[in-house]
């Protein structure tokens, strides 16, 4: 047997390059993981991690689950569910009762499981997440109606759903003791009311601490974490299993909270999760034994085809009643449910202790939910673009653009590029700066564009280009990277931050390929001071009696040509790399001296 430190060593290596591969092949990394998983367990035998852990692995993934449920429901912020239509809000509540109802009876008359664990599996199986649907979002280019739909319901499902998994387990784990049914009841309502008090109560003290800043700045991640974790094993103290109802409702506390600055936090957990996850699944997947595997019979692939087949249009038909969507789009909701990660997770922790509790039907969890997540994410990655474009419901390609600041430079840009008739979103964390931009009608995003945070929150919904705007240079150089592998090659632009007279700078080679943004000679340092010395940005419309060389005319040559749209609303923008050569029945957008005699 190989030492512990050499197999959790590989764990982690397998880790990393399981989230590597799923960054450059562009699925959810839960796949790679799950697999990698089954093959080095079941398949293989090179880990056991019973053995490998022994009596740890239970609080091992009891706390890796907390950690999980606690970071979805931190951003489950009630306001933006209020602020995205009845269609999500039926959908994260109806809807989910709908499908946990459909697949409990599946899994009774199907899986043959007790109607005890029936219910936990349909509670499980409700949750989808942003692990597995904003990266089939990035792919599918669908409306833009379609795209807010289904990812927040995909970040919203993930609290709510966890928080209905977790009180029907509690149910079913008390019940299964052969209380009396008055006296379950009695044990469930205090399951609860530890649950929502303790979760209550612990979310609304340590936001005073955050808010009032009792602890140092640097100290509000780790001392969030701990808070957490410590709450979480008092409430399992105080009443068995309580935990995980009391983290999940703290998150949301803290999440809902007004002055209080989850940021750091949030960038913080979203680090953790990543480690947790990667390691966590890979262990859970090894766990799997081949004769868990050999149930997957037909009733097994019977049960995937009612929850992908009726469940989600059954639920996806009645929470779209009275709304605009056409029928066309309500059938790429009704395809597109992928499950992910907190299901695996919390079928997995939820096995372990019914197992330990002799609870009938309880080694189908595992097995039953890996099949579904494992075939709904493959199947749904790689058809629902064909079915969107089947369906007439995709979009042109992006064209909007999506900048890095929201200075005077960048809001002026920004506005031009508005006024031409394309869609624009400025980030930037210098938060009067994002106030003038949206008192001039500019949407925006707090935070940065290149965060863990930012895939999650930052709509990128019909948007195609990358513009480096802000005065510094690494943000500049960081984001630029960032949607390098994103967007399309020659979209995402690099600026000059040099001042004149610095020497030039090395670049590492990705970043030097980038074109630099309106040219070689053009730094942020020059685009700041013409602006701050009055210099405007104008869309001008070009036709034969007037080309852009009499309009270069009309300015003496105070100007600077910064985009060009053709008539089919394709975008060029100026740089090192192409000239834009503005022609007639064009439109171009520039940059004009206040020294012009025309402006």
């Amino acid at each position: 047997m190989e030492s512990p430190a050499v197999l959790i060593t590989g764990i982690g290596l397998l880790s990393l390059t399981c989230q590597w591969l799923a960054w450059r092949i562009r699925v959810p990394a839960i796949l790679p993981l799950l697999v990698t998983g089954i093959l080095i367990g079941p398949i293989s035998g090179l880990l056991d991690p019973d053995a490998l852990l022994g009596d740890l692995l239970f609080p091992l993934v009891s706390l890796a689950v907390a950690v999980i449920l606690f970071e979805g429901s931190l951003t489950l912020n009630l306001g933006e569910l209020r602020g995205h239509g009845h269609t999500v809000r039926r959908l994260v509540t109806w809807g989910a009762l709908i499908t946990a109802l459909v697949s409990a009876l599946a899994a009774h008359w199907l899986l043959g499981l007790p109607w005890g664990m029936a219910s936990v599996l349909g509670a499980l199986l409700v949750v989808t997440g942003p692990t597995v649907v904003l990266p089939l979002l990035k792919t599918l280019r669908a409306r833009e109606s379609l795209s807010q739909i289904l990812r927040w319901e995909g970040i919203l499902i993930d609290p709510v759903g966890a928080i209905g998994a977790v009180l029907v387990y509690e149910y079913v784990a008390i019940g299964s003791a052969g209380d009396p049914f008055t006296h379950t009841l009695a044990l469930f309502g205090m399951t609860l009311a530890i649950g929502f008090g303790l979760g209550s109560a612990g979310g609304y003290l340590w936001g005073r601490v955050l808010r009032h800043h009792w602890l140092p700045r640097q100290l509000h991640s780790f001392g969030t974490l701990m808070v957490m974790l410590t709450l979480f094993t008092l409430s399992d103290q105080l009443f068995h299993e309580s935990g995980l109802l009391t983290v999940t409702v703290m998150g949301a506390w803290l999440a809902n909270m007004k002055r209080v600055p989850t940021e750091p936090i949030i960038e913080f957990k979203e680090t953790l999760t990543v480690l947790l996850i990667s390691g966590l699944f890979i262990l859970l997947a090894a766990r799997l034994r081949l004769d868990q595997l050999a149930l997957l019979g037909w009733p097994a692939w019977g049960y995937l085809a009612i929850l992908i087949l009726v469940a989600r249009p059954l639920a996806v038909w009645f929470c779209t009643l009275g709304s605009n969507l056409e029928l066309k789009e309500k059938a790429l909701l009704a395809w597109i449910s992928p499950r992910g990660i907190v299901a695996a997770a919390v079928a997995s922790l939820f096995a372990l202790k019914l197992e330990e509790q002799g609870v009938e039907g309880a080694e189908m969890l595992v097995p039953v939910t890996f099949l579904v997540i494992i075939t709904t994410v493959v199947i749904q990655s790689l058809l629902s673009r064909p079915i969107a474009r089947a369906l007439g419901v995709m979009t042109p390609p992006p064209s909007g653009f999506l900048i890095l600041g929201a200075n005077p430079v960048a809001r002026a840009i920004g506005a031009a590029l508005m006024r031409a008739g394309l869609p624009v979103r400025l980030a930037d964390t210098d938060w009067e700066a994002l106030e003038a931009a949206r008192m001039a009608g500019l949407p925006v995003y707090y935070g940065k564009p290149h965060s863990k945070h930012a895939e999650t929150h930052l709509e990128l919904t019909g948007l195609g280009h990358f513009l480096p705007l802000s005065p510094y240079r690494e943000a500049n150089d960081l984001a630029a990277l960032h949607y390098a592998e994103r967007f399309v090659p020659g979209r995402v632009f690099r600026l000059e931050t040099r001042r004149e007279g610095q020497a030039e700078r090395q670049l590492p080679q990705d970043l030097d390929t980038l074109p630099r943004l309106f040219g070689e000679r053009v730094s942020w340092a020059e685009l700041a001071s013409r602006v701050a010395r009055g210099a405007v940005v104008r869309v001008a419309h070009l036709h034969e009696e007037h080309d852009f060389a009499a309009y270069r005319s009309d300015h003496d040559g105070h100007l600077q040509a910064l985009f060009c749209i053709d008539a089919r609303g394709h975008v060029r923008v100026a740089s090192d790399h192409a000239d834009l050569a503005p022609e007639a029945g064009e439109t171009v957008i520039c940059l004009i001296d206040p020294e012009s005699p025309a402006f």
